[in-house]
């Protein structure tokens, strides 16, 4: 039986830039659909669509594709346009390339339900699968395929990762800015928008439990463009941390237009 999301919609930009993104893509999708009644709609933007990614991804996906002849792929941007474009009371942000057990997802779900603003599907334990893992995951798509070979498995970002996945209540998300289209490119937005929702004193929850990140190579868009960009963007989490909510709804009008 699958458990009823359907008050969900999952949202998942992308630049494809690679066939073992493309892989991992579908991997993603075919496990939040093998568990979950949902709702869930990817974004690629790039220089054409050539339709083989909506084929295969199937009729219980939306899909849309964006025109986009930019090198950068300006993913704050695009995640802001569909929670623009969606109804439902809650969201979840996925990348990608994730693998989340569903427990921790209904956890998040529940707690969400339950009056929380935010809510990470994972406790900070961010594993990056490693080509090996990852080839075996995806010859049988298995979960304890990632459980049972954790240790052959890097951590990424420290034991506190606030990237690949959180879910959150639709209104409180867009009322606390959603994302900070100031970030252009691959940065540290995850940080500061968690520092933003601490500003706002919303309740945050994580729930027990690894994200799984399925290895794709590193292009252009999985790093930081210049110093220039570095500095920048860490000066914008600094910012925000040291603002207040006033400040923060003073600086960005932060609204979905109708």
């Amino acid at each position: 039986m699958k458990n009823d999301l359907k008050n969900t919609t999952f949202l998942i930009p992308l630049r494809m830039d690679s066939m073992v993104r493309f892989e991992n893509l579908l991997m993603t999708v075919e496990h939040l659909l093998r568990y979950f009644e949902t709702n869930i709609i990817v974004l690629q933007a790039d220089k054409y669509e050539n339709g083989i990614v909506p084929h295969l991804l199937g009729k219980k996906v939306k899909y849309r594709f964006v025109e986009d002849y930019d090198m950068v792929f300006y993913r704050t941007k695009y995640l802001n346009q569909m929670t623009c474009e969606v109804n439902t009371p809650f969201i979840g942000i996925w990348d990608a390339d994730v693998i989340v057990p569903n427990r921790q997802v209904i956890d998040s779900i529940e707690k969400l339900q339950a009056g929380y603003e935010i809510a990470y599907p994972y406790d900070g334990h961010f594993y990056d699968t490693t080509d090996i893992v990852r080839e075996m995951y995806f010859k049988n798509r298995q979960l304890k395929i990632l459980e049972t070979n954790q240790y052959k498995m890097n951590l990424s970002y420290s034991k506190e990762s606030l990237g690949g996945a959180f879910m959150a209540n639709r209104q409180a998300y867009i009322d606390a800015g959603m994302e900070n289209e100031e970030f252009y490119g691959w940065g540290p937005e995850d940080w500061e928008r968690c520092e933003r929702w601490r500003v706002f004193a919303y309740k945050i929850y994580r729930a027990e439990g690894n994200l799984y990140h399925l290895s794709h190579s590193r292009g252009n868009n999985s790093m930081h463009r210049s110093l220039d960009q570095f500095v920048n963007t860490n000066k914008r989490c600094k910012l925000t941390a040291l603002s207040n909510a006033k400040d923060l709804k003073n600086t960005y009008q932060w609204q979905c237009l109708q």
